[in-house]
């Protein structure tokens, strides 16, 4: 028997874990000796943010939610690696599979680690090269101890092997977030609101804020808003918040005509308003990688990313941190001069297949 645990906390987790454990469910159907165990440690405790997406997505209820959800980085990367450790204690496996660049992706390697069992990082390899992200130092600590890398694109294969990774540990699989995105692509919901504001398809736009540099300052906010919201031509751009953006909208709610704060919205009433939308404005990874896929302009208000195949390959540009940035961008999207974008090598709903495959390989 071979035993798999895999870990997922929060949002764009459940997205990358959901492809994996269909196709090791498909698997045990055949008649291979494999078993998985799935561990949420509830970094995301907010129910849109997380326990939706297992209805949404037909994923099995976890084994075991950890509940260190809550606080500081380090509080939160401290609470999971106790209650962690505990749980592989008690429930022993022969290798650990963590995905992305959350929290929980490097306090979870690190107790793998540290137990001797194998680790597989899904997404390895992904670099933004600016220390000052978060998830940089997640992803950088976490590729330093991993056994297995699972790749999106062969430049972040490139990136591994910089580092003195062997390339025989390196798997270039594709992405399983557009696993999921082609599997569900039929399944699409409308959101209420798509009819309450009256949404044409292709006249609204999708915003999403979440860094620190973008949203802590009310300030900076306040002029990154404004000039999304006149620079729009007056078109519906809908943002659904963050939670932690929400309290700081409070200040500045009813200034701009044509910018909807909404809920956080399930994952297929998300990617139904993305899919139809105009454009999105983001400063997300994960949705560049969507965006790509269903060809819709997206404008990244970063000075960098970890997923450069979205601007080289797809239908992604770097508008850069300052808000006066924007208008050249929407302008330049207005006058139908966008790029059309293509979609880059395996992003083609099989990523899963190749991965689940690969693990049976090496655990055999």
């Amino acid at each position: 028997m071979m035993h798999i645990t895999i870990i997922a906390g929060a949002r764009p987790n459940f997205m990358k874990v959901s492809p994996i454990i269909h196709e090791i469910i498909k698997k045990q159907k055949e008649g291979v000796n494999i078993h998985y165990r799935l561990v949420h440690t509830g970094q995301h405790y907010d129910k849109k943010m997380s326990e939706t997406f297992f209805d949404e997505l037909n994923i099995p209820k976890p084994d075991i939610n950890l509940a260190a959800g809550g606080g500081t980085q380090a509080e939160q990367t401290a609470a999971i690696m106790i209650a962690f450790e505990k749980d592989l204690n008690d429930n022993p496996t022969d290798i650990v599979i963590v995905v992305g660049d959350v929290t929980s992706t490097l306090a979870c390697s690190i107790v793998t680690k540290k137990a001797h069992v194998k680790l597989a990082h899904i997404e390895g390899g992904i670099r933004s090269f600016d220390i000052t992200m978060p998830e940089e130092i997640n992803r950088m600590v976490t590729d330093s101890i991993t056994d297995y890398f699972f790749t999106t694109t062969e430049l972040a294969g490139d990136n591994l092997k910089k580092e003195g990774i062997q390339a025989e540990n390196i798997y270039l699989v594709g992405n399983v977030m557009i696993d999921t995105l082609l599997s569900n692509i039929d399944r699409l919901k409308k959101p209420e609101i798509f009819d309450q504001l009256l949404l044409k398809q292709k006249k609204y736009f999708v915003l999403t804020l979440h860094r620190p540099n973008n949203v802590d300052d009310f300030k900076d906010l306040e002029v990154l808003l404004k000039e999304i919201s006149e620079s729009a031509n007056d078109l519906p751009v809908i943002f659904p918040v963050h939670p932690r953006t929400k309290d700081r909208l409070k200040l500045f709610e009813s200034q701009f005509n044509n910018i909807h704060y909404i809920a956080p919205l399930g994952y297929l009433e998300f990617n139904y308003l993305v899919k139809n939308s105009f454009a999105v404005i983001t400063d997300s990874g994960g949705i560049t990688e969507e965006t790509t896929v269903l060809g819709v302009p997206c404008l990244t208000i970063r000075d960098n990313t970890e997923r450069p195949e979205t601007c080289t390959i797809g239908t992604n540009e770097l508008v850069g941190t300052n808000p006066k940035n924007i208008k050249p961008a929407l302008e330049k999207l207005f006058a139908g001069n966008w790029k059309k974008g293509g979609i880059p090598e395996l992003w083609d709903g099989k990523s899963a297949a190749r991965i689940v495959e690969k693990l049976i390989e090496l655990l055999a």
